[in-house]
């Protein structure tokens, strides 16, 4: 399903309220849709224009700026193999190595069941914990390529339940209650910014005071 199913619709309707403009919340939304399908469809950001109020290229550009969001179907578990200087020191380049020969596949590519998509990535700020990746921007760290093995292992196994399939932020989501949320107004100005009008020149009435 590439639009929003029901539910989330209802969701997304109770994310938006909690923004003062609703196009604030299209980061959250668009994480929803990836959430729901593995990844942002076309049809899920078209979605997302209606019940924000924007147009898709405005939608479509925030998804874009964002690594993390994902345009085309990925693997149940994205790999993210950390190759920048620490971890290349660290044999980050040869754990990528491993990794191709492990799934078969090479960096931007998923395995034929389905289940990873290995990518090799800049920095990922664990810089003393090199070699590092990432499974679904969790974190794996000093990790060897016996411990890729049995990382790789455990996931077609089902035994890694702290790492949930790609999409999913977190196993509790935020719900509040409409009688708790703070009394949202929204931001918009009316005549000038106070800003501005400090920049304009003194009327010639109080020049001549001065």
């Amino acid at each position: 399903m590439s639009r929003l199913s029901p539910d989330n619709v209802l969701l997304a309707k109770e994310i938006i309220g909690r923004y003062p403009r609703p196009k604030s919340a299209l980061i959250p939304l668009l994480h929803l849709a990836q959430e729901q399908a593995g990844y942002v469809s076309n049809d899920a950001m078209e979605h997302i224009a209606e019940l924000t109020g924007v147009t898709p290229a405005e939608v479509l550009g925030t998804c874009s700026f964002y690594e993390m969001f994902k345009r085309e179907q990925v693997g149940k578990y994205m790999v993210n193999i950390c190759t920048n200087i620490s971890c290349q020191l660290n044999g980050g380049e040869e754990l990528l190595h491993h990794a191709e020969e492990t799934l078969g596949i090479r960096p931007g590519g998923t395995t034929d069941d389905g289940m990873f998509t290995l990518e090799d990535v800049e920095c990922i700020a664990a810089c003393t914990e090199a070699p590092c990746l990432q499974v679904n921007y969790r974190y794996e760290y000093r990790i060897d390529n016996d411990g890729f093995d049995k990382l790789i292992d455990d996931l077609r196994n089902g035994n890694r339940y702290d790492i949930p399939h790609h999409g999913t932020l977190a196993r509790i989501r935020q719900h509040l209650d409409p009688e708790r949320a703070a009394g949202i107004e929204s931001p918009e100005v009316t005549g000038k910014p106070q800003w501005f009008a400090d920049r304009e020149p003194a009327p010639e009435s109080e020049k001549e005071t001065a």
